[in-house]
């Protein structure tokens, strides 16, 4: 006999098995993506900032 307000024939679902090693490839994929586009950032940054700082200075 089932408990009380649960039918017997509802399972409780499990959450299909993840592929771990497939999630860390993915994620270090995008930490990668990540440093490179804050590089390309702060390149851009210092080459505007020596822009401005040499027409404060000539």
């Amino acid at each position: 006999m089932a408990p009380a307000g649960r039918p017997s024939a509802v399972r409780a679902a499990r959450a299909p098995r993840q592929d771990d090693a497939g999630i860390e490839e993915e994620e270090r994929n995008a930490r990668t993506l990540t440093y490179g586009i804050g590089m390309i950032a702060a390149a851009v940054l210092v080459v505007v900032i020596c822009l401005l700082c040499s027409r404060v200075l000539f």
